[in-house]
This record gives structure tokens, C-alpha cells and sequence, in this order.
């Protein structure tokens, strides 16, 4: 049987916040969660210079954020590095406990990489980036933890949950991508090809040798609110049956899970 996880991390905010409610707004909070967050994808042991480079904030507060976030036992700190602590995982299984996606989500990822006999995972957009919440993976495809992030344009899963926003919303993430990488016209295209045939395809874009196949997950309104994809090593998968059999079992697993959702309310 396939490894399987769920998701333990925290997700992002968006780096565009609104606030509905000024009068209530706390900026040291929003400054200590950036802080934790610019740990993400690091050695894991920053300096307070990282850390201000990585968020913007001056050295003052970021000094203030981490001594206080070390005294709650979020944050260690050996020779003037931190570090984050395993405590930090409970701020995402709060929300994990309250979720439903992922809990539905995980025997069917088992069955279908079972039948598939291929890595198959859940994602939620976040921002630009999508970000893993359940996976069942083999040996064949590349290594990719729960709570991992990569960018969603870049994906077929991101791509699937980015043609599931509305004109407006995907302008904005696709305004924000490096165009030096991905053109924005091209994205825009491959976008609303997704939409007509409610499935992506994505062939070595992300990872050299990796092919995979992604579909939307939705709720009772119809709303697009995750995505599940099957990914598998080039040379042991084709195009043709990345369209066929993968896409048929995976947009069934889609329909299933969303249906799970449905029953949960």
C-alpha cells in the first residue's frame, strides 16, 4: 500500500491583505506569522538578518517577533540562529481538525495510486503557490511532503484550481508570476483550455520526467475548492494514457470526493 499523508503545516495568507475591520487589526501578529513563514523552503536556521531580508521587516521587530515566539516555544535559537519547533504544527492542525477535505480525501487517494500504481495527491491554492494536503505516493515519482508549496501555475493541479477562479482573481495571480519564466498569454491560453475540458495536463514542466494529470474537487455549490492529480514517471506513463486511463480514474476520484463532501456537509 502507498505511504500516505496528510497535511501538518501551515498554510499563507495572500501578500495582499484586506482588512475588513482596521479598528481590530494587530500588526505584531501579522508580523510574528511572518516571520514563521520565512522559514519556509530555507536551511531552516536563520539569522535575524534572514529573516528581515525574508520579510521586509526591520531587525528590531523581527528580534521582538522571535524572542517572543521562542519564549511560547515556537522557535529555538542555538548561536544567534533560529530555528522553528515542532509546536509550530499546531497551528495547522487546527485547522486540519476542522477540515474536511483532507479526511475525505484520503482513502480515496489510497485506492486510486493503488490502481493507478502511481503518486497521487490532493492541493488547495494558497496565494500563487498550491499547497499539498494529502498524498499517496510511490517509489517511481519525485518526493513531495504534505505541506510542501510550489507554484501553481507550474502544475496541473494549479492549474486546475487556478481555471476555477473567476476572470478577475486569476488576473491577479497570473500578474504576480515571474514572466521572465512563464507568459502570462501562454498561462492565460493553457487556463482556459483547462476550463473547456475540466482536466490538466502537465508534461515535465515542473520536474524533468515527470508527467501528471489533475482534476477539480468541488462543493455543493460547485465551487472548485481542491484539486486531486495522479503524476507518474515519464518513462513508465505515455500521453495517451495520461489522457485515458489516468484522467477517467482521476476525474471519478474527484467526483467521488467531492460527493463525500457534499454528504459531510
Amino acid at each position: 500500500m502507498p505511504a500516505v499523508e496528510t497535511a501538518q503545516a501551515t498554510t499563507n495568507t495572500d501578500d495582499v491583505r484586506v482588512i475588513d475591520w482596521p479598528g481590530e487589526y494587530v500588526q505584531s501578529l501579522d508580523r510574528g506569522l511572518a516571520v514563521i513563514r520565512s522559514f519556509t523552503g530555507t536551511s531552516g536556521r536563520l539569522t535575524i538578518a534572514d529573516v528581515a531580508r525574508g520579510t521586509g521587516l526591520t531587525r528590531a521587530s523581527v528580534r521582538r517577533s522571535l524572542h517572543t515566539l521562542r519564549t511560547l516555544g515556537y522557535v529555538g535559537s542555538v548561536d544567534g540562529r533560529f530555528f522553528l519547533q515542532p509546536r509550530v504544527l499546531e497551528l495547522g492542525y487546527a485547522y486540519l481538525s476542522s477540515a474536511s477535505i483532507p479526511v475525505v480525501a484520503r482513502e480515496h487517494l489510497v485506492r486510486l495510486s493503488e490502481r493507478l500504481r502511481a503518486s497521487c495527491s490532493m492541493s488547495v491554492l494558497d496565494g500563487s503557490d498550491i499547497l499539498y494536503v494529502a498524498r499517496a505516493q510511490t517509489q517511481r515519482t519525485a518526493d513531495v511532503s504534505v505541506g510542501a508549496r510550489t507554484p501553481a501555475v507550474a502544475t496541473s493541479m494549479g492549474r486546475v484550481l487556478l481555471a476555477g477562479l473567476d476572470d478577475d482573481a486569476l488576473d491577479e495571480r497570473l500578474d504576480a508570476v515571474d514572466q521572465e519564466r512563464w507568459e502570462p498569454q501562454r498561462l492565460r491560453e493553457a487556463i482556459g483550455e483547462v476550463r473547456r475540458q475540466g482536466f490538466a495536463l502537465v508534461d515535465q514542466e515542473l520536474v524533468a520526467g515527470q508527467r501528471s494529470v489533475a482534476a477539480p474537487v468541488r462543493d455543493v455549490t460547485g465551487r472548485v475548492v481542491a484539486a486531486v492529480a495522479a503524476s507518474d514517471d515519464a518513462s513508465s506513463v505515455t500521453l495517451e494514457h495520461l489522457r485515458g486511463t489516468y484522467r477517467r480514474e482521476l476525474v471519478q476520484t474527484a467526483r467521488n470526493i467531492s460527493y463525500g463532501l457534499a454528504a459531510r456537509g
